[in-house]
């Protein structure tokens, strides 16, 4: 359905301040346990903005080879972040970029091998990887309506007035609003949050009349990549990690959509992740895969069409050439946007919930599917240090509340449900159903 430039613009940008701010702290965390200067740091974030916008059109973009075709938004990994620092601490800049692509060339070479597992990932294992998914992103968005994790203010009055407040004003535009208020009522939302905390004197403008209007940006502008065997195999494992979170996404928007995926669609959409982490490792950034918060602003705004995420990818990649722009959405204050977050991660779990909706709920084991797999997701999302006495090859798989739930569910569904001869045809079924 064509829709109008202005209105795809919009439903664009409602996409970009979807994810900008966990796309920028990448960067800023990395960049600031690394001792970047300012200058570099400044320079850190466009290099990911811009390249986030590249990994987003690599992968809306369906071709034979790359692509997955559906309405995914990329950013850095946060499983990488630490695996990251650790490596730049030991080996330098030139490791972290040669690991990554290393790795990047390793996930296109298995994205065949991979695209293989579509069998085990029934309704009973994709709804509860979802639904882990929305569970683990409730905290951050708690965090957020708080003022953000450090903040001297959290748990202030004021933040908690901003937050609800602009969830309230979201509500609001839904039940009154239909079409294209109620789709871009996440933005909208976000902008009446900040004009309000404007008035309460919550808004900095400064790093808006700080930064410059165009830049132009280089491959290979800190450091050109070599080769060390340790950081290549923990970045692999880290790539491995991501392909499994984008699993469940790729099957959440497959539901929202209504477009069943086949194997192909799988192998080409791994592919693009290790395209664009190899362009993120040439573009001295960092490794890429699907940003999960965007699938809850897709089922909220109903809008499922490819051209409002190749307008968000375009936006992006501007961005990455006009700081000055790009610092204007870093005035929206954490909690206004902590507000919006409770919508749109709650939505993903609904979006899971309604997958579970296709299990058969009399067989103890999917119950037990369920109940271990979100368990795990959510205790390691609320007890972060459970498994810190680990080695860290093996923190890579745990730390994660995403990763560690995922895992348990394709795990335990295996040893329940992967061994009956009969489940073949049922899994084809589901995965029809769904």
């Amino acid at each position: 359905m064509n829709q109008h430039p202005i209105k795809t613009a919009s439903l664009g940008i409602q996409h970009v301040l979807a994810m900008y701010a966990g796309a920028v702290i990448v960067p800023l965390i990395i960049g600031g346990a690394l001792h970047f200067s300012d200058k570099q740091l400044a320079y850190l974030v466009s290099l990911d903005i811009l390249t986030s916008g590249i990994a987003t059109l690599l992968q809306v973009w369906q071709n034979r080879y790359f692509g997955i075709g559906l309405p995914i938004v990329l950013g850095c990994t946060f499983t990488a972040v630490s695996p990251i620092i650790a490596i730049g601490g030991q080996y330098g800049l030139s490791a972290i970029y040669g690991s990554i692509l290393i790795s990047g060339i390793i996930v296109m070479l298995i994205a065949t091998f991979f695209g293989k597992l579509i069998r085990f990932f029934p309704p009973v294992v994709t709804g509860s990887v979802v639904t882990i998914i929305g569970t683990t992103l409730i905290p951050v968005a708690m965090n957020n309506v708080a003022g953000g994790q450090g903040s001297p203010e959290f748990g202030a009055g004021a933040n908690i007035a901003l937050a609800f407040g602009t969830l309230l004003f979201i509500i609001i535009l839904y039940r009154f609003f239909k079409g294209f208020i109620r789709a871009i009522s996440i933005l909208l939302g976000l902008i009446a949050g900040t004009i309000v905390a404007l008035f309460m004197g919550k808004v900095n403008f400064s790093p808006v009349g700080e930064a410059s209007w165009f830049h132009m940006l280089s491959p290979l502008h800190f450091a050109t990549p070599s080769f060390e065997l340790a950081p290549i195999i923990t970045m692999t494992l880290v790539a491995i990690v991501s392909l499994v979170e984008s699993s469940g996404v790729y099957f959440a928007l497959s539901d929202i959509t209504g477009r069943k995926l086949t194997e192909k669609d799988l192998v080409k959409g791994y592919r693009s992740e290790g395209l664009a982490s190899v362009i993120g490792s040439l573009f001295n950034s960092f490794p890429y895969t699907t940003y999960s918060q965007n699938v809850g602003l897709v089922q909220f705004s109903g809008v499922k069409g490819k051209n409002v995420i190749y307008t968000a990818a375009g936006i992006l990649i501007l961005l990455g050439f006009v700081p000055k722009i790009a610092a204007l959405t870093t005035v929206i204050p954490t909690s206004v946007l902590g507000g919006a977050m409770i919508a749109m991660f709650g939505m993903v779990i609904a979006s899971g919930i309604k997958m579970l909706s296709k299990v058969d709920f009399s067989s103890q084991e999917n119950l037990l599917i369920i109940a271990c797999s979100v368990g795990v997701g959510l205790g390691v999302t609320t007890v972060p240090n459970l498994f810190a006495q680990l080695p860290e090859s093996i923190k890579i798989f745990t730390n994660s509340g995403i990763v560690a739930g995922s895992l348990t569910a394709i795990f335990l569904n295996i040893v329940f449900n992967a061994a009956k001869p009969v489940k073949q045809s049922q899994i084809s079924q589901e995965l029809k159903a769904s």
